[in-house]
């Protein structure tokens, strides 16, 4: 027997003993004779058959734990991954966790977590509520958790988006009041060469044109303004605080905003900080990413765009323009 393939075995097998005896016997009890055979098989042959691993996948974990074989157990781990089911994820979280093995016990983790409802009725959940409290605890703080991760993360997307939406309208803002466009631009600009047709670079540049006439017109601006205006100030604040060059800068009061916000100490200065460092940071990432994305060959860009359209359960065609 290759005894080397199991250190456990090769210690009992040649372990001194007071009767003299050329045969070893080695009692495995608690398993069913064929996973037995199809164990001691895989000592000498290092082979499992589909068939074998299939029906004897959890008694094999157990033997190759035991009996340490790192091999096998391997093989049994990945079996049970892609055998999960309803009924019988609570036992093979049970087992995963007798035999040490963390992979396969996070995957019945996310296996429970996913299917809760309907494994919560399962005879294997009865029983482990009865026998096994503190597994329980373990599964319910680990799906807890796992919610609270995921709200967590769609938050903080969606504030990513916001921040990418307000980076976008700064963008626009330093491009109307630098390039000008259509009927909006700096007060130096010729108006017989401003832009007739509408605007394509930004989206929200027609929307934000719209404001800053407004913005110019209302006569509610002065005493705080109505919505609109308070929205074209707070872009305008937001714009000084980002912007390094406030003395050559375009953009309408960005030096007087910059150094009102610099004099300020109240909460409501930090806060306009924090969230003016906020936005930088989601310029930064999506220019970071943009330039990735940038530096793909068009193949490449091609096949993501086709994998993502996969995953999303529809068929798309895209093409590069030339």
């Amino acid at each position: 027997m290759k005894a080397s393939v199991s250190p456990v075995l090769e210690n009992v097998i040649y372990r001194p003993t007071k009767r003299r005896s050329s045969e070893k016997i080695v009692p495995i009890l608690g398993v069913p004779c064929d996973a037995v055979s199809a164990f001691v098989d895989f000592i000498y042959s290092s082979r499992c058959t589909e068939e074998e691993m299939e029906k004897y996948n959890v008694h094999l974990l157990a033997l190759a734990h035991v009996y340490s074989v790192p091999q096998l157990k391997q093989r049994c781990v990945e079996s049970l991954r892609q055998r999960l089911t309803i009924d019988n994820v609570v036992d093979v979280l049970q087992l995963s966790r007798l035999c040490n093995s963390p992979e396969l016990s996070l995957r019945c983790m996310k296996f429970v977590h996913r299917q809760f409802k309907a494994v919560e009725q399962t005879e294997g959940w009865r029983f482990l509520q009865h026998h096994d409290p503190w597994l329980e605890l373990d599964i319910l703080q680990f799906i807890d958790l796992s919610e609270s991760r995921k709200k967590r993360t769609k938050r903080q997307r969606e504030e990513q988006k916001l921040y990418l939406q307000l980076s976008e309208a700064m963008d626009c803002l330093e491009h109307i009041c630098t390039e000008g466009c259509t009927s909006v631009g700096p007060h130096d600009a010729d108006p017989t060469e401003a832009r007739k047709e509408p605007c394509g670079k930004f989206a929200t540049c027609q929307g934000l044109q719209t404001l800053i006439r407004h913005f110019a017109a209302c006569g509610k601006r002065v005493s705080g303004g109505c919505h609109g205006c308070r929205s074209v100030w707070q872009l305008l604040r937001l714009h000084s605080a980002v912007c390094d060059q406030p003395d050559s800068c375009k953009v309408p009061l960005c030096r007087q905003l910059k150094l009102r916000s610099q004099q300020e100490k109240r909460k409501d200065g930090a806060r306009w900080r924090l969230l003016a460092r906020k936005v930088a940071s989601a310029r930064a990432m999506s220019s970071l990413s943009q330039a990735k994305l940038r530096r793909r060959r068009p193949e490449e860009v091609l096949e993501m765009f086709s994998r993502s359209s996969r995953a999303r359960g529809g068929a798309r065609s895209f093409k590069l323009g030339k």
